[in-house]
């Protein structure tokens, strides 16, 4: 299967379930027909097989849990990126420091 078929068969799925369409072989045979993207049939039984209208769903809400949860911590963190950053630059001056000590004592993975 070549880099674009890799892709459009997931995209395929996902404008099948977007258009509240039945995820069968014949339908994602008829998507990927219209964008001129050749597929082994194999692929597209495995995906209608696997891909059912509740199991995009799920994914698709356990993608958007996963990315709502993140949010406020980034937000959370943002007004205190603006007072570490001087105690993040000298920790990274410390990292430096303890990796060319390493490298002089000649603990190298290849020493």
């Amino acid at each position: 299967m070549s880099n674009i078929a890799e892709v459009a068969v997931p995209y395929a799925v996902l404008a099948l379930h977007d258009d509240d369409v039945e995820i069968t072989e014949s339908n994602l045979a008829a998507v990927l027909s219209a964008a001129n993207i050749e597929v082994d049939p194999i692929w597209l039984s495995l995906f209608a097989k696997a891909m059912t209208k509740e199991t995009v769903k799920s994914l698709l809400n356990s993608f958007e849990s996963a990315a709502g949860s993140a949010a406020p911590v980034a937000a959370a963190a943002a007004p205190a990126a603006g007072g570490a950053a001087p105690a993040a630059a000298a920790g990274k001056k410390e990292e430096k420091k303890v990796e060319e000590e390493e490298e002089e004592m000649g603990l190298g993975l290849f020493d």
